[in-house]
């Protein structure tokens, strides 16, 4: 009898991060005939996972229900919550330990790899691509994307570097589409481009209250932007240039778009002492009545509160330097509580948060089949990570996305 010979499956996945990377291997162990090809535009592969966490990858985060897990998703947390019970964070850190990687928990739930160096995922990442086969192209990238005909399933692509490729299925893994030619591709193909505005970054404030105050610190506040008036928790930093720290990467991802829209100034109330109440705090201000009543208000900080910051805030209540708690009056009292739990803030532009950054926005998601990461418009188009309209807030969120997305949409395209 005749032997039929099949033919090899030819996937493309265009760009090299850890959405891409994962795809590509995904595919490739899942089919290991096939022709798997992986395009970066720049010089190097996994450049954000390198210089992510401090440089330390903030692999994902030790959050293993799918339904609590999608709720640090500001955009994209019901499409991702079914996303995530094919492939969450449990199964990231097994698939690293099979490959001899060790993934530690820190007390806020962040995952890093035991070594706390970066470097050690972009090896693990590399070593997995090679042993299933991947080829690796730099410095290039896609130009254009034509659909084969009617008749014909598959796509042609133009890349950068003059060369054409015919491929069976594509992954689109090219990170944020701010400054992409693909958006016109993809809309001549019928699908929408949501609006993209920068998540996760720092606010830049002018205030007396925080001059010189640079390096401090406190480990739970509650910051509001007003825009959007969804308080958000977790560590606060003082900068150079105004605040930092999860609680206001987290405030600004909730409120991304809205904050763009009033270009970037806009009004914040902070709780220095996190969920704290004026009712608790009031009892903390009694029993310093009774307990240190001839010391200075100005000298007896609240933990957590730095101590500099508290003198500062005693200050901007007018409240005098020697002034001690058993003179404290209930019009200081009142302006003090007012600092504490609900100062206002002037933010006047944004600043990048070190290795943070993301864009919210992007391929709109009822356009996508989560279940394959497919379009739901041209059959073998698939998608994976920060192109698609959802992003997380700080603490491993982002990188877990573009696992699950890039570990769905790579198992879909090994399949014929």
């Amino acid at each position: 009898m005749p032997s039929h010979k099949t033919e090899t499956r030819h996937i493309a996945i265009i760009g090299g991060g850890a959405a891409g990377f994962f795809a590509a291997v995904t595919a490739a162990e899942a089919n290991p005939q096939a022709r798997v090809l992986l395009l970066e535009q720049g010089k190097r592969c996994l450049q954000k996972v390198k210089i992510s966490g401090g440089g330390r990858c903030n692999v994902t985060h030790s959050c293993f229900d799918p339904t609590e897990l999608a709720d640090n998703y500001p955009r994209g947390s019901r499409e991702l919550r079914a996303a995530f019970h094919r492939w969450q964070p449990r199964d990231t850190i097994e698939w690293f330990s099979q490959r001899g990687v060790s993934i530690k928990r820190e007390t806020d739930g962040r995952m890093f790899p035991i070594t706390d160096d970066s470097q050690t995922i972009i090896d693990c990442l590399r070593e997995a691509a090679r042993a299933a086969k991947v080829e690796i192209r730099t410095e290039c990238g896609l130009k254009k994307l034509h659909p084969k005909s009617t008749s014909a399933k598959g796509f042609t692509l133009s890349l950068t570097d003059g060369s054409h490729l015919e491929v069976d299925a594509i992954c689109i893994a090219a990170g944020s589409l701010k400054n992409s030619k693909l958006p016109n591709d993809l809309k001549a193909l019928g699908h929408t481009i949501e609006a993209l505005a920068p998540s996760l970054f720092a606010f830049n404030v002018n205030d007396a209250r925080l001059h010189d105050l640079a390096g401090l610190s406190v480990p739970q506040a509650r910051v509001t932007a007003l825009p959007v008036d969804q308080p958000q928790n977790g560590p606060l930093l003082i900068t150079h240039r105004g605040l930092s720290g999860p609680a206001v990467l987290r405030a600004s991802a909730w409120g991304a778009r809205e904050i763009q829209s009033v270009n970037y100034k806009f009004k914040i109330t902070i709780n220095w002492f996190g969920k704290t109440t004026e009712a608790e705090l009031k009892t903390a201000f009694t029993k310093l009545r009774q307990n240190a009543a001839r010391k200075a208000v100005k000298n007896t900080p609240i933990e957590p509160l730095p101590r500099r910051l508290w003198e500062r805030l005693t200050l901007y209540a007018g409240i005098s330097e020697d002034c001690p708690w058993s003179q404290l009056g209930k019009i200081s009292e009142a302006a003090l509580l007012q600092e504490c739990l609900a100062g206002r803030y002037a933010v006047d532009g944004k600043s990048t948060n070190k290795e943070e950054f993301v864009t919210c926005g992007g391929i709109r998601l009822k356009e996508v089949d989560f279940r394959r990461m497919e379009s739901k418009y041209q059959p073998g188009l698939h998608f994976a990570g920060e192109c698609l309209d959802f992003d997380g807030i700080t603490g491993g969120f982002n990188f877990q996305a573009a696992w699950t997305t890039g570990r769905v949409a790579g198992e879909a395209m090994a399949g014929s």
